[in-house]
């Protein structure tokens, strides 16, 4: 079955678990090393001939166009994260309709193409923040994956599908949202997407999820960031926990991602789209 290979492009300083310690104004001054860490992911990716989604951050695209450039010469598809980085339930609707506005120009320019996916920063849609849905509409987004339906410090908490459903919007037509990988245990979901998961859990235990998922008749979608796979990366001084579940096991994330290319058929979101049979609508409001 074919599963979604998805990566989050941003620098190491445009995580939320450090929003409090990194101000924006701080971010031009900064080391990046997205560039190079995008180059890694390409040519892993090359190896294995995997097409991927791309969901890039518009600053990323803005301050370094060449990212988009490559993920495009590569044959890769893009869809846009934002420009800022917010989480969706910190921002007013007027403050996320401008990112996202601003998100989807930047992108289309640099690219040349229309902007037509989108992942929030952090899955930062939640049940106080579905009104997300109509400005994603308006600006043209047909297709997003920004649900994680699992408990988490600063996701979560949607009791929503598993496998790919559509969001109705207000009269003017559906999106198709594409919910991250999780497997069922008891009444609860169990994340098996990759990122942190990825990096803390055993190698085995995804593998088994993805099989699970796949076993059902679902595609998984499965998710990284390129600053996982960069070891070099400068230290944010930050709290016990938040620094243990941001860089423990960066050292394994490349190891992992070879396995799982080796082992699962993997394609862009818009292929696996065109491979699923869309049943489920979901809320009704």
């Amino acid at each position: 079955m074919l599963n979604a290979m998805t990566i989050d492009v941003e620098d190491w300083f445009h995580v939320s678990r450090f929003r409090k310690k990194i101000q924006v104004s701080e971010w031009p001054a900064l080391e990046s090393r997205v560039e190079q860490n995008v180059s890694r992911i390409l040519k892993l990716l090359q190896e294995y001939d995997v097409k991927a989604t791309f969901f890039v951050l518009a600053w990323v695209a803005e301050h370094c166009p060449g990212v988009v450039h490559a993920i495009q010469d590569y044959g890769h598809e893009i869809g846009t994260h934002g420009y800022g980085h917010q989480l969706i339930y910190e921002q007013t609707q007027e403050e996320f309709d401008e990112d996202l506005q601003k998100s989807v120009e930047i992108l289309g320019d640099i690219s040349g193409g229309k902007i037509s996916l989108y992942r929030a920063p952090s899955f930062s849609i939640n049940l106080k923040s579905l009104w997300a849905f109509k400005i994603l509409k308006k600006s043209g987004i047909d297709i997003d994956s920004s649900f994680f339906p699992v408990k988490h410090d600063l996701y979560g908490g949607i009791q929503s599908p598993s496998e790919f459903f559509r969001v109705p919007v207000n009269g003017s037509g559906t999106i198709v949202e594409c919910p991250l990988a999780t497997v069922s245990m008891g009444n609860k979901n169990f994340p098996i997407a990759g990122g942190g998961y990825l990096r803390m859990f055993p190698l085995w235990m995804i593998e088994k999820g993805i099989r699970a998922i796949n076993q059902s008749g679902r595609a998984a979608v499965i998710y990284f960031h390129p600053w996982e796979l960069d070891e070099l990366q400068p230290r944010v001084h930050a709290g016990a926990v938040d620094q243990f579940l941001h860089y423990n096991n960066i050292d394994q994330t490349e190891k992992k991602l070879h396995s799982l290319l080796q082992k699962f058929e993997f394609s862009t979101l818009s292929d696996v789209i065109a491979s699923t049979k869309i049943t489920k609508t979901w809320p009704r409001w």
